[in-house]
């Protein structure tokens, strides 16, 4: 199931007898060495599949699965979960069922109080299974379900291994258009976590074979930013900078107010009493998710698909309006897509332009993330094919530099981004990485910049005024 192959000896001579130190004679007497040189060594305990979730199910999951690490759709994964545990070869998807009815809650509280308290029981959970492997002879890690993360990799990856990745390898379940694994018995009302171990567990997991989503879209109709769109593509900005808006980059946004505001007026003019508030209550008690709803309306799930089937006009008064009817603030960046379906789907909500959350650290991330932040309303009914020169620094102290050359397509509402100058572009930009990343985020003037002899386009420059406005800050 795994990779097992030794690490690659470094000499194939025999090694040479080192002459004892004093330092080692010293630790050969010592009492604990002593001790356990008279007990035989310990092999490590083989395992099943049935061993682990014999061991998972007692220590209080709902369901588990294992996959190999070798497992071709977990290759992205490899090089994160091996920093963490280098002898990595296997891992354990753990899966706790929510409570429906809190989830579904138009009260946030009750909602994000739910997320927490399983959260948390994932996490023990986890911890009790990684312990009941090591004792069996294994090294045995449980990165967090949730918080906290690694955030000296900000605002790049941050988590140590995927759990929506794992699970649906480990076949716990498929991923729905909502973004979210549904399992399929519990749907989507469930957290996940993962148990990172060197062993390597005999057995397979049985495949899947089916999906459980019931192509209902009521996910699509539910969202309060239209993350989701009917043709199934996500809009990830959208549901990051609202639904996260008290996490990380939400919680800079918020701070850049306080030091903008010029007096307690000020900044009471920016940000409503009750946003401080509901930001102290995440600093004080854990974030707070500001929606969810596209878990809340899914039937998706043995368990949970009665009331659907029973009567769908039922289902929809009384699960997805209260949530599609509430009125409350709705955070989203101004010319975003986001912003133009509050205003026509929800008049009822409050929208309130902000920042846009995904701020790239440096230039090379500032290209990975054009998926994430492109806008597909400014990008319709017009193409275009920009090619980027730009130079950039190497490491902090380093005099070497290197170019980033890639070229970004948009037809009509789509996006293509590619490395390297591909094919015949309509403008070309020439400047420095760190030029670009400063125009992009308004610290720099694209003018002040061609004035100056810093910045070089050729090709049609209107079309950069439409290429920024599919990328909103």
């Amino acid at each position: 199931m795994a990779d097992t192959d030794p690490a690659p000896a470094l000499s194939s001579s025999p090694p040479k007898k080192l002459a004892p130190t004093p330092h080692a004679t010293a630790l050969d007497r010592h009492p604990t060495a002593v001790a356990l040189r008279r007990r035989s060594p310990k092999t490590p305990v083989s395992l099943t599949l049935d061993d682990v979730r014999r061991i998972a199910l007692e220590a209080g999951a709902d369901d588990v699965g294992a996959v190999s690490l070798a497992h071709p759709d977990l290759a992205e994964e490899v090089p994160h979960v091996r920093a963490a545990l280098p002898t990595a070869r296997t891992l354990v998807s753990i899966v706790l069922r929510t409570h429906a009815d809190d989830i579904r809650s138009p009260a946030r509280s009750v909602s994000n109080q739910e997320f927490h308290r399983t959260g948390h029981e994932v996490d023990e959970v986890a911890h009790r299974v990684a312990l009941a492997l090591a004792a069996r002879g294994h090294r045995t890690i449980n990165p967090s379900m949730a918080f906290p993360m690694e955030m000296d990799a900000f605002p790049g990856r941050t988590w140590v291994v995927s759990q929506k990745k794992v699970a649906v390898a480990a076949q716990l379940g498929r991923m729905g258009i909502h973004r979210s694994v549904i399992h399929p018995r519990f749907g989507s009302f469930i957290l996940l976590g993962t148990v990172v171990t060197e062993a390597e567990i005999a057995g397979e997991m049985p495949p899947l074979d089916f999906d459980p989503c019931v192509s209902c879209k009521l996910c699509v109709a539910a969202c309060p930013v239209g993350a989701i769109e009917p043709d199934g593509t996500f809009r990830f900005s959208a549901c990051y900078d609202h639904n996260y808006r008290e996490f990380m980059t939400g919680f800079t946004d918020f701070i850049e107010e306080v030091a903008d505001s010029k007096s307690r007026e000020d900044f009471r003019s920016r940000v409503t009493p009750s946003e401080s508030a509901s930001m102290w209550q995440s600093l004080a008690y854990q974030p707070n998710y500001k929606a969810a709803y596209c878990i809340a309306v899914c039937p998706a799930g043995e368990d949970v698909m009665g009331p659907f089937l029973a009567d769908r006009r039922a289902f929809v008064a009384d699960v997805m309006k209260p949530l599609t009817e509430k009125v409350e603030t709705v955070y989203a960046v101004a010319g975003s897509d986001a912003a133009a379906h509050v205003q026509k789907r929800f008049p009822n909500k409050r929208l309130k332009v902000i920042s846009s959350s995904l701020a790239p650290a440096n230039i090379e991330s500032l290209f990975r993330s054009l998926p994430l932040t492109f806008q597909r309303g400014p990008a319709k009914g017009w193409r275009g094919t920009f090619h980027f020169d730009l130079a950039v620094r190497g490491p902090e102290g380093a005099s070497e530099k290197h170019t980033l050359r890639a070229t970004v397509r948009i037809d009509d509402g789509t996006l293509e981004v590619e490395d390297g100058l591909v094919g015949m572009p309509d403008v070309t930009v020439r400047c420095s990485g760190d030029l670009w990343l400063d125009i992009v985020a308004k610290r720099r003037s694209p003018v002040w910049a061609v004035v100056r002899r810093k910045l070089k386009i050729v090709g049609e420059r209107s079309l950069l005024d439409r290429f920024a406005a599919c990328f909103p800050r």
